[in-house]
């Protein structure tokens, strides 16, 4: 619900709800895409098969260049074992841990939204918000890693930045920035 809060307010004029909302109780995809655009894809085809209606769908994550963009694709499920999903604060403990002692900080949180309008017509787009991984947490707003990344030019960590800096710099409302002007035609 945290990605649907960020997203509604970047597409004025329309009205995006979570599955749940519409009737879909347990919405669950196998996310076995090799890429940001592979597990969107496979989101929002499975949520327009099951509605029929335009389906909008996210994948994101945070892609640390000193772990070979790790973890990626696999942000949500981060140091998860036998079934049991990491919080967000273990999740972030780990990623420190296992970033000590390298001095290369850069990261990139992606974003990669798509739009199903039928079955065979769909808009992709992907943006990315480039910043440094600090050391320890900052800040206390975001979700996920967001306390984590150092925005140089902002001189804030994400979790620093108001709802609307947000909105402006983040993978999130670049991604759906780009979206956005695409869907105007439509």
């Amino acid at each position: 619900m945290h990605k649907l809060g960020e997203l509604g307010p970047l597409f004025p004029g329309h009205i995006l709800k979570a599955p749940s909302q519409i009737g879909i109780a347990h919405f669950d995809v196998e996310e076995n895409g090799q890429s940001f655009l592979d597990n969107a894809l496979i989101k929002a085809r499975a949520l327009y098969a099951l509605t029929g209606r335009p389906s909008l769908a996210d994948d994101s994550g945070l892609a640390v260049r000193a772990l070979g963009g790790a973890p990626g694709i696999y942000s949500a499920r981060y140091g998860s074992e036998d079934g049991r999903k990491l919080e967000a604060p273990e999740r972030n403990a780990l990623l420190l841990k296992n970033t000590e002692g390298f001095s290369d900080r850069a990261c990139a949180f992606v974003c990669c939204l798509v739009l199903i309008l039928s079955e065979s017509r769909f808009y992709a787009v992907q943006e990315t918000c480039e910043g440094e991984l600090l050391r320890a947490p900052r800040g206390e707003g975001g979700f996920g890693y967001d306390p984590l990344v150092y925005l140089p030019e902002l001189g804030k960590s994400v979790a620093e930045l108001s709802p609307a800096e947000k909105n402006r710099v983040s993978h999130r409302g670049r991604a759906a920035a780009r979206l956005a002007k695409l869907i105007e035609g439509e």
